[in-house]
């Protein structure tokens, strides 16, 4: 049985003492990276004065490394070591970064992270040697998942994910995917911007960026001097907006006449999925034409097929992969849980 992990992908320097803030390590990732101490995810959300992530960074990137080691983190105590690794980029970035990431990942890491945020002793060290690493297209990751996980999918289909940064689409074949149905481009922020600029009009946001709003558009209010505000009909305008205006345009040169020959299923996946007004636009745009189906949690799809992937690479050895998704607004990172199965 998979078993995922999520937190905020955000970080933020901090040498503050936070003893006894947060319940357990997932809410309590505080990091020691360069000599610096990192508060991370949503320890970062909350204890944060900026809290911030690169959109699409690199392996390179502070925050691409710090999300990876708090990801690694919050599995070291479940798995058997040597692991083997998978993780992804979107596909515009994808062959950019592989090489860069398979790098940075195939070595022995040396986690140093403070436990007296979640009531522990203090600065901790975790060793976590990591043998083989694989970077694979996200909506590749995706694909796996729908094929090797509990959805058990099969025949072809379309694959379109909407996460914070990016939107990405595949028609996924059972002898593989179409690369000329691989897109990539804007996400959720596009969105979210669109509500920043609509409430700019009225209200000072005092310097308030897309990445601290994520949260009250999720939640559709948030509080500006003091004042609950409903921003529900300004989300629904937005993700309209966005859909018109960056999702279809995008895909009409990936769900055309020709595909529909070879597929006409829609799983629609990414943290994107659970606004329903933007699924209504999917259903109102394809819903005539092909069966449209939003994933169980799709948030977390890709991270699970990079975790099934790990699994094939390894031999099948469940205790030794991972799957690790370093999201621009959520890293998910997932491992098996339970009796590893014996192999035939």
């Amino acid at each position: 049985m998979l078993q995922s992990q999520s937190f905020s992908s955000l970080i933020e320097n901090n040498n503050s003492a936070l003893n006894n803030t947060s319940a357990d390590l997932l809410n309590g990732l505080k990091v020691f990276h360069n000599n610096q101490w990192y508060i991370c995810g949503n320890l970062a959300l909350y204890e944060g004065q900026a809290p911030h992530k690169l959109i699409n960074s690199s392996p390179n990137d502070i925050d691409y490394q710090l999300l990876v080691k708090a990801a690694m983190l919050l599995v070291a105590d479940s798995v058997e070591q040597p692991l083997t690794i998978t993780t992804g980029f979107p596909y515009a970035t994808y062959r950019i970064y592989k090489d860069t990431a398979t790098e940075e990942l195939r070595k022995t890491h040396i986690i140093d992270h403070d436990s007296s945020t979640y009531g522990g002793s203090g600065k901790k060290t975790v060793i976590l040697d990591v043998k083989n690493v694989d970077v694979i297209p996200e909506i590749v990751g995706c694909s796996i998942a729908l094929r090797k996980g509990e959805e058990k999918a099969s025949g072809n289909f379309f694959i379109l994910s909407c996460g914070f940064g990016t939107f990405e689409s595949v028609l996924s074949m059972d002898s593989g995917v179409v690369e000329q149905t691989m897109i990539s481009t804007h996400g959720l922020r596009y969105a979210i911007n669109y509500m920043i600029n609509e409430l700019s009009k009225n209200y000072y946001l005092d310097l308030r960026t897309a990445h601290t709003l994520d949260e009250a558009f999720q939640k559709g209010h948030l509080f500006i001097d003091k004042k609950n505000v409903d921003v529900r009909e300004i989300r629904k305008n937005a993700l309209k907006s966005y859909y018109n205006e960056v999702i279809s345009p995008n895909l009409r040169n990936v769900i055309t006449d020709k595909n529909l020959m070879r597929a006409n299923k829609i799983y629609l996946c990414g943290g994107g999925m659970y606004y329903q007004d933007l699924v209504d636009c999917f259903r109102a745009e394809f819903g005539d034409i092909a069966q449209i189906e939003v994933v169980n949690d799709p948030a977390a799809l890709a991270s699970k097929g990079y975790a099934l992937n790990s699994l094939r690479i390894s031999g099948g050895l469940e205790k030794s992969s991972v799957g690790i998704d370093i999201g621009n607004s959520t890293t998910v990172v997932t491992r098996f849980a339970g009796e590893q199965q014996p192999q035939q």
